[in-house]
């Protein structure tokens, strides 16, 4: 096999930081499995695109990673169509507001289903072929794994979890596969807005002084699969030094 014939399954691909990764992966050989739940026409745009790039190098995934049962299947679609899988990286994520107080338990659930369960089945079902490849797993965390975010309780948990299962997976795959995760601070603004006020505020807290690009993430995710071949069980806080304030 050559190195233009690898595989990376990438979560919520179809749109923003996700796409830019496949993106980026796709442009470096890899041969790349998008996976959207709602963003279908997004993810099919983008498939669109890459294939026209290089046909025969994309494959489209739809599943709900709230259901436990879609995620082995995800694994098994993506080894039956390329014959292998040499990376996952573990995007998808929801957000929303949960005040203490006010948290009710399907939001718990929804929260960690997505952010720290899921990771850690694709990565059971995913580890078999992935250990034949001497593979890597990257999973997206956030600043807030480490740094809890007001009014955001249930979602800081789940990207902490996220991290612990970075470092068990670490342990529990090594020397074969490497498990890695990226932190990321502010990268996109978020779609429902943010103030100029606190767009201000936030730069004041960020030594770099400005927001991260998402290709900025996209080549950690890049660098840690490829290149970081004494890395394992870290996460690299892609934050503009927030975590130092």
């Amino acid at each position: 096999m050559t190195e233009s014939q690898r595989v990376a399954l990438v979560t919520g691909s179809a749109r923003r930081i996700g796409a830019t990764i496949a993106r980026h992966l796709h442009a470096h050989g890899y041969r790349v499995a998008l996976h959207a739940h709602l963003s279908c026409e997004e993810m099919q745009s983008l498939a669109f695109d890459l294939e026209s790039e290089r046909p025969g190098s994309v494959l489209t995934v739809e599943a709900d990673l709230r259901d436990p049962t879609t995620l082995p299947d995800m694994v098994e679609q993506v080894v039956s169509h390329f014959g292998r899988l040499d990376a996952l990286v573990n995007n998808a994520s929801n957000f929303f507001p949960t005040p203490f107080g006010q948290v009710e338990v399907e939001q718990w659930d929804e929260l960690l289903a997505v952010n720290a369960r899921a990771p850690f089945f694709l990565a059971q079902a995913a580890a078999p072929h992935l250990i034949k490849q001497r593979g890597a797993i990257v999973n997206l965390t956030d600043l807030h794994a480490t740094q809890p975010l007001r009014e955001h309780p249930v979602y800081s948990t789940a990207k902490a979890a996220l991290e612990m299962v970075t470092r068990s997976l670490a342990l529990e795959l090594a020397p074969h596969v490497r498990v890695n995760a990226v932190a990321p601070g502010a990268i996109l603004w978020p779609e429902q807005g943010k103030s100029e006020q606190a767009k201000q505020k936030l730069m004041e807290r960020t030594p770099m002084a400005r927001i991260g690009t998402p290709h900025e993430i996209a080549s950690a995710v890049r660098w840690l699969l490829d290149d970081a071949g004494y890395i394992t069980g870290q996460t690299l806080r892609l934050d503009g030094g927030r975590t130092l304030t």
